[in-house]
């Protein structure tokens, strides 16, 4: 027996041994060079991967941008029938002959433009994908004069030129912000002092007391001079506005569609409102990025003339830079609040010392809606979560102190960090913050997907509800909270608002290829959430609840079984119906891994 285990455990030595390479086998051993052994290549990996749980983010993705769909573009001098030529001459890397371009032009997707029809006029000219509908036989985009004198323009907010390139170049100004920073750092400067002066009893008192009467004699001293101004001295410039007299907003018994990430876009809040939803915010915007002019990010913060409530979110981690921001937009663009992002989970963000990282680092929190408040002229809000933490809550202790900071709103959503999106809401816990928000209103967040939900909330002390993933599964759920009914909405009327959704797209995105393949992408990370929805009609039991997903089920009628396929080629038939034939390199991964269904 002993030897039959001696026997084994050496086996078992050698099997934890690297294996010799062929090379090894079949001639002398190599000298040993002193680098550490390579990591063994795991066989069995697809076993691996089946064991993993189909969660989080598809963060190897393929990533194709829009415009490579396009192998030979039109030069834009030559799109908007500019009379001055090409600046770039000869050395423009795109078409100028526009016979040459519409022979490799991929053909028109209809006989009628939505922007034609509406505006009267489309900007994409012949590279438009339904230019037959305004274009000549000479090839010159054609206007109605009349559908152009009455159309206005709908989304502002938009970047302004100059503003990019000061931000570029570091020329910006933020006079507001950089006074605030200074009494910040003041403020930890004696902080540091009284510190020391405990540290050491002995040290004489008039000695201390000389260092700060220095300290303040050179701050004063060496004060930056005031910012040049143009025109007349208002009131504004000279006194700074009470928190009484900043735009006051009414919160209360509102419906607050959630700030969605990649979904949350402009058409989509568009959609939303036709609903009912009272109070929309822009997608989370980086204040790096909006610090840097980027264009991108100042997408964003579009806002359309539907939304008449309309917010931005901010994320950052920092004082001097969320409160420079928050000046910035306070002179460039038109919104209603501002909220601080203080609940996004994922890894990026939170590692920085953003999102949730903001709950745990309470004087940063402190500083950030300090400054942010004493720059801006509308209320500011706070969005975050029980805690970072599974069973370690700490959003009751963060609410007093933030009514102190001056915060017009706190949205709590029922979950930590910890949990994301799995288990449900903790209803119980933001009745019990809502009273400890009071007189402050605090809005609850998670799990509604049909009204009745949404009144087991306003049984709670909450002043309003947020909605978030149930107004991407179903977004006519707005009508049904203020209906107080269940919609049986039927398969028709469902493609009716996927069409109304791809027309503001081909107006937010544009009409040309690189439009129509953004909004065709927008389109498909919606409908890997459209999914889940489960018609009122084949319910067994009423209502459906958020985290059940469906199962495979026969529709009603063609359609109704088609939206339900849990099948990305069956997304994107649907997108076929409503924008045309995908590229012949097109493809599509959603954003995370739960709505693959793999």
């Amino acid at each position: 027996f002993i030897f039959l285990f001696i026997t084994k455990f050496h086996e078992f030595l050698a099997s934890a041994r690297p294996r010799a390479s062929r090379d090894e086998a079949d001639g002398d051993p190599e000298e040993p060079s002193g680098e550490p052994e390579q990591k063994r290549v795991k066989l069995d990996r697809d076993a691996e991967q089946k064991k993993k749980k189909m969660r989080g983010q598809n963060k190897s993705r393929p990533h194709i941008k829009p415009q490579s769909y396009e192998e030979r573009r039109l030069c834009p001098s030559i799109v908007q029938e500019r009379d001055t030529k090409c600046v770039y001459g000869e050395k423009c890397r795109f078409l100028h002959d526009v016979s040459e371009y519409m022979c490799s032009k991929a053909a028109d997707l209809g006989d009628q433009c939505y922007l034609f029809s509406s505006f009267g006029w489309c900007q994409y000219g012949v590279t438009c994908r339904f230019s037959r509908a305004h274009t000549s036989p000479e090839l010159k985009n054609l206007r109605n004069e009349e559908l152009c004198r009455r159309s206005t323009d709908t989304v502002s907010n938009h970047l302004d030129k100059d503003l990019q390139r000061r931000l570029r170049k570091k020329q910006q100004r933020f006079p507001g912000a950089e006074a605030y920073l200074k009494t910040v750092s003041r403020g930890e400067k004696s902080t540091d002092q009284s510190h020391a002066v405990k540290q050491d009893p002995d040290r004489p008192h008039t000695e201390v007391q000389r260092q700060h009467t220095h300290t303040d004699t050179h701050t004063h001293d060496g004060a930056d001079p005031p910012v040049k101004t143009l025109g007349p001295i208002t009131d504004a410039d000279i006194i700074k506005l009470r928190p009484s007299e900043k735009k006051q907003v009414d919160f209360r018994d509102k419906l607050y569609l959630a700030p969605l990430t990649t979904c949350g876009n402009l058409p989509f809040r568009r959609v939303c409102k036709r609903f009912g939803a009272d109070i929309t915010c822009g997608e989370m915007a980086m204040v790096t990025n909006l610090l840097q002019g980027q264009a991108s990010e100042w997408a964003l913060l579009k806002r359309h003339a539907s939304e008449d409530l309309f917010g931005v979110q901010l994320e950052g981690c920092f004082p001097d830079t969320m409160t420079r921001c928050a000046e910035l937009l306070n002179q460039n663009i038109d919104v209603d609040f501002v909220d601080i992002n203080s609940g996004c989970p994922i890894d990026l963000v939170y590692k920085k010392g953003g999102g949730c990282g903001l709950m745990t680092r309470t004087s940063k929190f402190e500083q950030i809606v300090r400054g942010m408040n004493s720059v801006l002229d509308v209320p500011l809000t706070v969005k975050i979560r029980t805690g970072v933490q599974q069973n370690c809550n700490i959003a009751h202790k963060l609410i007093p102190e933030m009514k102190k900071w001056g915060v017009s709103l706190v949205t709590l959503h029922g979950r930590s960090r910890e949990q994301r999106y799995t288990k449900s809401a903790d209803w119980e816990y933001i009745d019990t913050c809502s009273k400890l928000a009071a007189p402050v209103p605090l809005f609850g967040n998670g799990d509604i997907l049909t009204y009745e939900d949404a009144m087991k909330a306003r049984e709670t002390g909450v002043s309003g509800i947020m909605v978030a993933r149930g107004a991407l599964i179903k977004p006519w759920l707005f009508t049904e909270i203020k209906e107080n009914r269940h919609w049986d909405i039927s398969s028709g009327e469902r493609l009716d608002i996927l069409r109304d959704f791809t027309n503001y797209g081909l107006e937010h995105w544009g009409s040309d290829t690189q439009g129509v393949e953004k909004t065709r992408s927008f389109l498909l990370e919606w409908l890997s959430f459209l999914c889940r929805y489960i018609p009122v009609g084949l319910l067994e039991r009423i209502p459906q609840k958020i985290n059940e997903r469906p199962p495979f089920y026969m529709g009603r009628d063609y359609m109704e079984s088609l939206m339900a396929s849990q099948h990305v080629d069956d997304w994107i038939h649907i997108s076929e119906m409503l924008l045309g034939p995908v590229p012949k390199n097109f493809s599509f991964l959603p954003k995370h891994k739960a709505n693959a269904y793999k």
